[in-house]
């Protein structure tokens, strides 16, 4: 079987420093901030898509329960004004011994 240990690399731009420790020049430390600036913007565009998509469903939510809290209380009212309208009639009709 093959060894799934990945192999350490003697590669010098693998390494990991610390700019502050290390005496580099500057135009090593431009270089570094130019690469975490691009780093940073890949990221920061990955969270702007996500965050709008969260922020679209979240609205998309609010407003469908002010729909439905509106849409369910114009139905309270029709069944109000179905139960007024059959006392009404109720009252208007004829009296028997079933009323």
């Amino acid at each position: 079987m093959a060894d799934k240990t990945p192999k350490e690399s003697d590669a010098p731009f693998a390494k990991r420093i610390d700019p502050t420790k290390e005496g580099l020049s500057h135009q090593q430390l431009h270089y570094i901030k130019q690469a975490e600036m691009q780093q940073w913007k890949k990221r920061t565009q990955k969270l702007t898509t996500r965050n709008a998509l969260t922020g679209l469903f979240i609205g998309a939510a609010v407003l469908g329960i002010y729909g439905y809290t509106f849409y369910s209380f114009s139905q309270e009212r029709i069944m109000e004004e179905l139960d007024e309208e059959a006392k009404r009639t109720r009252m208007q009709g004829p009296k028997t011994g079933a009323n």
